[in-house]
């Protein structure tokens, strides 16, 4: 049961953190490419 639960949480943990992540990872690769481009 406890297993389950923990399982459960581990995975909507790791969908969250995707979804939050992942706007971030967006604007480090746009700020790289420009950052890149300008030099």
């Amino acid at each position: 049961m406890f297993r389950a639960v923990a399982d459960v949480f581990r995975m909507v943990g790791g969908a969250l953190a995707t979804v939050v992540t992942l706007p971030f990872r967006l604007v480090a690769r746009l700020l790289g490419g420009a950052s890149r481009s300008t030099r």
